[in-house]
């Protein structure tokens, strides 16, 4: 695996950019935020993933181990290929990414270009656990205790999956009738995916709305 790149800077462009390594070109996609911190003729160095595919190798760059970290996570997620996590780099900063997965705050991946509800709503479900924000990791203290900070970020995560405000509330509601104690906790994920599990959803039916249609 290649994890970093460091040599002269020959090119830099709209999306990508080219690292002599000792008369080796390495072309390496990445963010405009960390193509603008390389210019040409001066030494760079950039973390990477490499993908490799039936018909190619692509490497794609990262001005910070933290971001290359991100990166691979997110491209678990189920529909995320690598050009959809990097905009999802050139959009948030790592550390964002990590609060909105771990709060659940699906609208926050809808500000990315080609992420819709539902994908957004795919993301924060499968990231769940996977990302969580500095300082947090390993803390026995539940990351917020009050419903009326804990709930609305649920309801809205539903929002994002196709649900009203009302049915979303109502369905929070009833999934925790049994579940004090999750309640009490206030982790938004896990209620958020214990909402789904009692309404009886997988995700890929995550569009459609509980309750009757008319």
């Amino acid at each position: 695996m290649i994890s970093f790149l460091r040599g002269t800077v020959a090119h830099v462009g709209l999306s990508s950019a080219v690292i002599d390594l000792n008369g080796a070109g390495m072309s390496v996609n990445a963010t405009p935020q960390t193509l603008s911190s390389l210019h040409v003729g001066e030494e760079g160095k950039l973390f990477t993933s490499l993908i490799v595919r039936e018909d190619s190798l692509t490497l794609f760059g990262f001005a910070s181990d933290d971001e290359r970290v991100v990166f691979d996570v997110l491209l678990s997620v189920s529909g995320v290929g690598p050009r959809l996590a990097l905009a999802v780099l050139a959009v948030h900063e790592p550390e964002a990414i990590r609060v909105a997965a771990h709060s659940g705050d699906g609208k926050a991946f809808t500000k990315v270009p080609g992420i819709g509800p539902k994908v957004a709503g795919r993301i924060v479900l499968e990231l769940a656990g996977k990302l969580v924000p500095h300082g947090t990791a390993g803390a026995s203290v539940p990351q917020v205790s009050a419903e009326s900070v804990w709930k609305p970020q649920v309801v809205a995560a539903m929002t994002s999956l196709g649900w009203s405000e009302k049915d979303a509330a109502a369905s929070i509601d009833k999934s925790l009738a049994d579940s004090p104690d999750l309640a009490a906790a206030g982790n938004v994920a896990e209620i958020l995916r214990a909402t789904l599990r009692w309404l009886g959803q997988d995700g890929a039916r995550a569009g459609n709305r509980v309750g009757a249609r008319g």
